[in-house]
């Protein structure tokens, strides 16, 4: 089924449980913390979130790469690393202009995308997946954009991006996917596959996650028949709501 959507991103944004808004810098949590790069956990942390995203089945084999910043630089995937085993070994570290710092492993052949979008959008977090119906979606001709079929999408920024096509490892990729990012939090990426960014590594990949399950209510209705999307009406009303009730923040039960 070829679907052509068209569908401009609203100017206002949505606090939720994924409450870092495309383009604000601001810590709000202490994970958010820029921590030094010596700290071992850091490598630890990229390489566990590697093994929950293979273990959710958004990365297979050697498909994909994750990293976090901290400082003037970024713990990344290794090449060829089997990330559903991934170590703290297998994650480099390298400075923002791309040099190795640390590590046995040549960094991510998409290690250019990653420092992209972190000097573009000032991000803590990236991951990078073929997952399943994120890659599905994005190769469907004509569709330039995931409309919003459910309010949780208001979340990562609205209407999420496909961005155009280039060849995986290229600086043109890096620049089409972090130009796609600077307003949102996700992107798809044409005939290749999805990227999330976030304040926290558990923050990227809880987008991923969302990502993937947006994805994938986007296939099962189109195959049903026209996706029903959310009028900008109703973003709005959804987007007051949750600002009213501070939706996705744990809060005191006052019974």
């Amino acid at each position: 089924m070829c679907v052509n959507v068209r569908y401009v991103v609203p100017t206002y944004r949505m606090r939720s449980e994924f409450r870092d808004m495309p383009g604000d810098p601001s810590p709000r949590s202490a994970d958010r913390r820029i921590r030094p790069m010596s700290d071992p956990s850091i490598r630890d942390e990229v390489a566990a979130a590697a093994r929950r995203l293979a273990a959710e089945g958004l990365l297979i084999g050697t498909s994909g790469n994750v990293s976090a910043r901290a400082g003037d630089h970024v713990a990344i995937t290794g090449t060829g690393v089997v990330l559903a085993n991934c170590a703290a070994t297998d994650v480099t570290v390298v400075s923002l202009a791309g040099d190795v710092v640390d590590g046995p492993i040549a960094p991510s052949s998409e290690l250019d995308l990653h420092l992209r979008v972190y000097e573009e959008t000032g991000t803590q977090a990236i991951v990078h997946t073929h997952a399943p119906f994120g890659t599905a979606v994005a190769c469907v001709s004509g569709l330039t954009s995931l409309p919003v079929l459910h309010y949780q999408q208001l979340g990562l920024g609205g209407a999420i991006p496909v961005a155009p096509y280039a060849t995986f490892g290229s600086p043109e990729l890096a620049g089409i996917v972090a130009d796609a990012l600077v307003d949102t939090q996700v992107a798809l990426m044409a005939n290749h596959g999805s990227v999330a960014r976030g304040s926290s590594l558990a923050h990227a990949v809880e987008n991923a996650l969302l990502l993937e399950w947006l994805a994938t209510l986007f296939h099962r209705t189109s195959s049903m028949g026209r996706p029903r999307e959310l009028t900008e009406d109703q973003q709005q009303s959804t987007v007051a709501q949750a600002i009213r009730l501070d939706y996705g923040t744990p809060k005191e039960n006052r019974t």
